[in-house]
This record gives C-alpha cells, sequence and structure tokens, in this order.
C-alpha cells in the first residue's frame, strides 16, 4: 500500500523510461489523446536534453514511479518574471489519494522558491473533478480562460 510516507519526489533518470514512458502513456489515455509512440519517444527526447526547456519530477514509491509531473520556465512580460509552467502532472491510478500529486506540486513550490520564480502555473480539464479537489485546496484558481489557435486558421 503507498501512503504519503512512502513517496519521494526526484528528478528524472535516464534509467527511469520505460516506467515514465508507461506512466507517460497513462496521462495521454486519461486525456483521451491518441496512442502514439513517436510522441513518447519524443517527449522522453526532451526531458533528457539539458537544452530542451521540458524538465521533469518523478513520484517514487520503492522502485516504482508512480507519478510524474513535467514542468518548464517561462518569462512573464506583465510581470517582469519568470514562472514556473507546470505542463502535465499524473499520478498511477493505484497510488491515488496517496499524496502524490500533492508532493510533487510542493516539490515544483519549492524549486519555484529555490530559484525566485513568480508562479507554479498550471491548467487542467474542468471535468477532471480529483485533481481540482487537490488544485482547489494548494493554488487560487485564476479569472483567466484558455484559448487555442489553430496555426494557419487565419
Amino acid at each position: 500500500m503507498i501512503t504519503s510516507d512512502s513517496v519521494s519526489i526526484r528528478a528524472v533518470q535516464p534509467s527511469d523510461s520505460s516506467q515514465w514512458a508507461e506512466l507517460y502513456r497513462g496521462y495521454r489515455d486519461f486525456y483521451e489523446l491518441s496512442p502514439d509512440d513517436s510522441i513518447v519517444e519524443r517527449v522522453w527526447t526532451w526531458i533528457l536534453d539539458d537544452s530542451n526547456e521540458v524538465h521533469a519530477f518523478v513520484a517514487t514509491s520503492g522502485d516504482r514511479l508512480v507519478g510524474l509531473a513535467h514542468y518548464r520556465r517561462f518569462s512573464r512580460p506583465s510581470t517582469g518574471s519568470v514562472g514556473i509552467y507546470l505542463d502535465d502532472l499524473f499520478t498511477d491510478s493505484t497510488a491515488r489519494g496517496a499524496g502524490v500529486g500533492r508532493a510533487l506540486l510542493s516539490e515544483l513550490s519549492a524549486l519555484a522558491e529555490r530559484e525566485g520564480r513568480s508562479v507554479v502555473r498550471w491548467i487542467t480539464a474542468e471535468d477532471n473533478t480529483q485533481a481540482r479537489r487537490l488544485y482547489d485546496l494548494t493554488a487560487t484558481p485564476t479569472k483567466w480562460v484558455t484559448y487555442d489557435l489553430a496555426p494557419g486558421a487565419l
């Protein structure tokens, strides 16, 4: 049984490849994204490339990965500061409710504090009620609405 005391957070390592890929496929499935191993491989390549903006923390319990957080730094012209953007947060279904998501958010908050960043920001699906319960307890919702414009659409 996984408990919050048995969960540790660390930077992803090259040896995490297969477990990370399993988690990331679970994330993509949760959000009903088409299965595509080329995307999984591309994102893994980004994470391992120090010159790429995407980084990752993983949550471990024993020798098993039970969660992931993909993040990057972003410039904030409106405040003249830099924040951390959380792109993906995912907890394995067998570990949900054990504090994995909170531990990953806590690590991101600590990183932002250590680096003097202005905010940790993310979006989530409106119907992601389980995650939103955690988010409502740990962060402040914003008034901003998100839009996507397709390239070449105008």
